[in-house]
């Protein structure tokens, strides 16, 4: 029924055989559409988002373990260099990134996306693990110190592919209307993972002895992340590619020999940055500045907290914990506002007010109140919600399926190692350099403008098909009601889905 409701009357198509410039303009099919596989979709949902809480709960557990792992590693050396050492060491995961995410993204464009999140997701396990049991310095010596770098580095090339391959994935399987919430889980599990692992450290330091801290108990955290890969891994392994790959694939398999095809197919580095390189560094500048203000929020703030405003360690560690948790369950929220209004002004209100909250949220922490530090914390993680919630559906759709992965995996990777992985370290300097416990705030500021810039010069993508892919909706019906209102719809643009009808015969 569907079918015959979008061909034309019989007299119409023969005159059209016999005069080319007759023929109508290729329209949207009900064959065209893809419907999603609801029961695929949740379990491609859930192995993604235990993945990027495993990604985030080894950030965790590493940042707020640093010193003792510092002292763990290099037990003769001063504390000033146990310091820069772990430091460095986690500096290390970041500078493995760009790298995971390039080879991994370009891997993902030609291999599919399953494949690739499950090695990246079996690599990140067996490192986080592994530095759970490695021996320290008292048994093996200078070799301590250089594997712990060696698997952290194992770590930052998987993670380079991960956040780039879960944000590809389920931007292509989520339905076009919902893709804003569906996306948005993905951050829901970063930041539950990061709260998990500050919660965990925090538990052992407070029922465990220091002595015992930096005997065995400091292990157990990074043991713990073998069981959660496993379920991961187990989901993963459960679900197919994504229907836009797929057809993709199939469409480059056709038609080997069309300019077109070639056109569309994966690009090497190279190329993908010549076509590119305006969307590459639209994604670099947005995720420079969310992730800025992300990392303040997460990594920088207990060293703030203790180390300039004066809190112990534990309550360094616990005042950003029922933060993190609230930020986080509140992130599907601001997905699901994206699918409504659009996530260009979403991601507006997250640039904005980053600038206008900056001040007030460091003014209210240095007040030095527990209720006032709270409050900062707050007012901090108000942009950061609105941001992150939105760069797993926005960026994706800035590429066209078969460079997704890689268009990903480079401006991503790139950009959350030149600020989110500095954010801590840059923004402590500053206060060292100006006396000032205010300096972050400003930092803060300078990257949320630059970040409003690259939303002006975002284009919309709410409620409509990914570059390169057919719409993709719910229900059989929600397709029909498609195909029948393609005319008028503005979520559409059918010269986009079939560039054919612009071509001159």
């Amino acid at each position: 029924m569907s079918a015959s409701m979008n061909r034309p009357p019989l007299w119409r198509r023969l005159l059209a055989n016999i005069v080319p410039s007759m023929r109508e303009p290729r329209r949207l099919t009900v064959d065209d559409i893809t419907v999603v596989d609801r029961p695929m979709l949740r379990r491609a949902v859930a192995g993604t988002v235990v993945g990027n809480l495993m990604e985030w709960y080894d950030i965790g557990i590493y940042g707020y373990l640093a010193v003792i792992i510092g002292r763990v590693f290099l037990p003769d050396a001063s504390g000033a260099a146990q310091s820069l050492f772990s430091l460095g060491v986690f500096a290390v995961t970041f500078i493995a990134r760009p790298v995971g995410g390039i080879v991994l993204g370009q891997l993902g464009d030609r291999l599919g996306r399953q494949r690739v999140l499950a090695f990246t997701l079996i690599m990140m396990a067996a490192a986080t693990f592994l530095i759970g049991v490695l021996p320290d310095f008292s048994v093996i010596g200078v070799w301590a110190p250089i594997l712990l770098i060696v698997l952290k580095l194992a770590q930052g090339f998987s993670t380079g592919g991960e956040y780039a391959g879960a944000t590809t994935f389920i931007t292509e399987y989520a339905p076009d209307r919902r893709r804003g919430f569906y996306a948005s889980l993905l951050d829901l599990g970063s930041y539950m993972g990061f709260a998990v692992g500050a919660a965990f450290v925090s538990i052992l330091q407070l029922t465990v002895s220091a002595e015992a801290m930096e005997g065995f108990a400091w292990r157990i955290p990074f043991l713990v992340a073998l069981p959660l890969g496993l379920i991961a891994i187990y989901f993963r392994l459960k679900i197919e590619d994504t229907p836009a790959f797929q057809d993709a694939q199939a469409s480059a398999q056709a038609a080997a020999d069309d300019a077109q095809a070639a056109a569309d197919a994966p690009k090497g580095v190279v190329a993908l940055v010549r076509a590119y390189w305006r969307e590459l560094l639209t994604a670099f500048v947005l995720v420079a500045a969310a992730n800025t203000v992300g990392y303040a929020l997460t990594s920088y703030m207990p060293t703030y907290l203790t180390g300039t405003l004066g809190y112990d360690e534990v309550h360094g560690t616990l005042l950003t914990l029922p933060v993190l948790v609230a930020m986080a369950l509140c992130i599907p929220l601001t997905g699901a506002l994206s699918d409504r209004i659009g996530r260009r002004r979403v991601l507006f209100i997250g640039s904005i007010s980053a600038i206008v909250l900056a001040v007030p949220a460091f003014l209210f922490m240095m007040h030095g109140e527990i209720w006032s530090t709270l409050l900062g914390l707050v007012l901090l993680a108000f942009p950061v919600t609105f941001y992150v919630a939105n760069l797993a559906s926005s960026l994706p759709a800035l590429f066209p399926t078969s460079s997704r992965y890689g268009g990903m995996g480079i401006s991503y990777n790139l950009a959350v190692a030149l600020f989110a992985g500095t954010a801590p370290f840059v923004m402590e300097a500053l206060v060292q350099l100006t006396g000032s416990a205010l300096a972050p705030a400003f930092y803060v500021i300078a990257t949320s403008i630059a970040g409003v810039i690259a939303v002006a010069v975002l284009k919309e993508s709410a409620r409509r098909p990914l570059p390169g892919a057919m719409p993709s909706v719910q229900t059989e019906e929600e397709a029909i009601e498609l195909v029948e209102t393609q005319e008028e719809n503005p979520d559409l643009d059918l010269d986009d889905l079939f560039p054919e009808r612009t071509e001159t015969p």
